[in-house]
């Protein structure tokens, strides 16, 4: 995965698997975590979720193109071409 706009990345806050949080331009960024109990995450796959940023502090954010929900399953080039459309987005208002 890419590992350029990282703002966190380490240890997911449940104590076990892995968080990164990426924060782009455009207001928007994502959560990709990876745990026993994420989508997939049990087969070594990513769970992503956009998120919306305000200030230093993020929101999940469920009303964008790229998804309604998390998307679960996803290999290390869905989620890049996932990030590649998440900071293509037009500004967060």
């Amino acid at each position: 995965m890419r590992n350029t706009n990282i703002c966190k990345n380490g240890v997911h806050p449940m104590g076990v698997g892995t968080q990164t949080v990426y924060r782009f331009d455009n207001g928007y960024g994502a959560s990709v975590v990876q745990t026993p109990y994420t989508y997939g995450g049990d087969r070594g796959l990513y769970e992503l979720a956009v998120i919306k940023f305000n200030g230093e502090d993020f929101c999940l954010c469920y009303s964008t193109p790229i998804t309604d929900d998390v998307i679960g399953h996803l290999s290390e080039n869905e989620v890049d071409n996932l990030l590649t459309n998440i900071e293509s987005l037009e500004p967060a208002k």
